[in-house]
């Protein structure tokens, strides 16, 4: 006992820089031992696939002389490696520019038919058909916008700007409204008539979780936010049944989820296997897909689908066994799911998404029901994939490509 009043002081100096040299290994080991030179992945220059939408764009900079063939530099007389398909059969496929510049925002017009965005570079919203025909939605310029949230029509949207400014836009009628800019995480209604967002005043007493009028007007208050900003997923529900939903912490690896509706309901709440909720409405609303990292998968995103609506919520949850974020995922019908999968996670991904920022995507096809999955294509020129969109008909796959952010398209039939 004495030994120790004498040199407590030391033994605790001593106890610190042990913790911290553990610490500092332990976060050694999960962001950096991976990426040491020794590694031998070396993602590939992507390049431009020749296609029947605009003409490809040539990039400035270096030249090189080597052949490619599907992105890989390969040396001159070297084997090129196989021709890639004109339809998604499992290999190597065809990937179609429809953009040459960034583009945002991409989605289905109100038919379904053609896809419409926001081309950063023009400060203009497009319209492209299938044939690479290009039409202007409006002749008018938006400067820099940051995000577009569409409404189910597809005639209107809300812009967010970098500055915190927001705008409603009609672009049947040219009009616009400007909304306050304390407002923010918006999501239409399945008619369209309604948002809800969060409003967030400075005071943590004044931030509510609210709907209001497809104008902006009459804003109501649904639920008091507090701090719980982080935590509340506003995500109105295509069965019009619920408007949000929030999480709460049980521990490490469970949380439990709460959902939301107009009227004070008492809607049944389910537990989720992980962290990092990343949600995401089926269609028809019965069945929310969800990705949670856990310590049971080395903290990497894992996809499930658990029954939402009613009675049943919380029935059939089902792991789908597929390792990428809800949020690269389409369904293309009530059980069809469109996932895109990094062909590699390093550990702690899912904590960490940032790890995955340059990693290269397959695409897969889905049962929701049955849990069968089949890789339907490797999109050629190694991209890492975003904001995947199934045609109406079924015969397209489209999405955009972060590292250039420029809008592609793949043959399913």
């Amino acid at each position: 006992m004495e030994f120790f009043t004498k040199y407590k002081k030391i033994l605790l100096v001593i106890g610190f820089i042990l913790i911290v040299f553990i610490l500092g290994y332990l976060l050694y080991a999960l962001f950096f031992k991976s990426l040491a030179p020794s590694d031998p992945q070396v993602n590939p220059i992507a390049t431009t696939t020749p296609s029947g939408g605009l003409p490809k764009s040539s990039e400035g900079g270096e030249k090189n002389t080597a052949s490619t063939e599907g992105g890989a530099l390969t040396d001159p007389g070297q084997k090129a490696g196989p021709e890639p398909s004109e339809k998604a059969n499992g290999g190597v496929t065809k990937t179609y520019d429809l953009t040459k510049t960034e583009s945002i925002g991409a989605t289905l017009d109100g038919n379904g038919s053609q896809i419409q965005y926001y081309d950063k570079e023009a400060g203009k919203f497009f319209r492209i058909d299938n044939d690479g025909n290009v039409t202007e939605l409006s002749d008018k310029i938006f400067h820099q916008v940051k995000n577009v949230v569409w409404s189910p029509n597809k005639n209107k949207a809300i812009l967010e700007y970098p500055d915190g400014a927001k705008i409603i836009y009609d672009f049947s009628s040219n009009k616009q409204i400007t909304l306050p800019s304390h407002w923010k995480d918006f999501s239409f209604s399945p008619t369209g008539d309604k948002i809800v967002m969060k409003s967030m005043g400075e005071d943590p007493n004044n931030r509510w979780l609210a709907i209001v009028s497809e104008d902006g007007s009459k804003a109501m208050g649904v639920e008091e936010l507090g701090d719980k900003d982080s935590t509340v997923y506003p995500m109105w529900s295509p069965n019009n049944q619920m408007v949000a939903m929030f999480t709460e912490g049980k521990d490490f690896d469970r949380q439990e989820v709460y959902f939301v509706g107009l009227n004070k309901e008492n809607f049944k709440s389910t537990i989720v296997e992980g962290r990092g909720f990343v949600p995401k409405w089926a269609p028809t609303g019965d069945r929310l897909l969800y990705s949670v990292y856990s310590t049971q998968n080395e903290l990497k995103p894992s996809l499930w689908i658990v029954d939402a609506e009613g009675d049943n919520i919380g029935n059939n949850r089902k792991r789908l066994n597929i390792e990428t974020w809800a949020d690269k995922c389409s369904f293309a019908d009530p059980k069809t799911l469109y996932c895109a999968v990094p062909q590699k996670l390093e550990e702690g991904s899912g904590l960490f998404p940032e790890l995955a920022k340059n990693t290269i995507d397959d695409l897969y096809r889905i049962d929701t029901q049955t849990g069968s999955k089949k890789k339907i294509a490797i999109p050629e020129n190694n991209l890492t994939i975003s904001n995947l969109i199934p045609s109406k008909d079924g015969r397209y796959l489209y999405f955009n490509d972060q590292a250039s952010g420029r809008l592609h398209k793949i043959n399913l039939k």
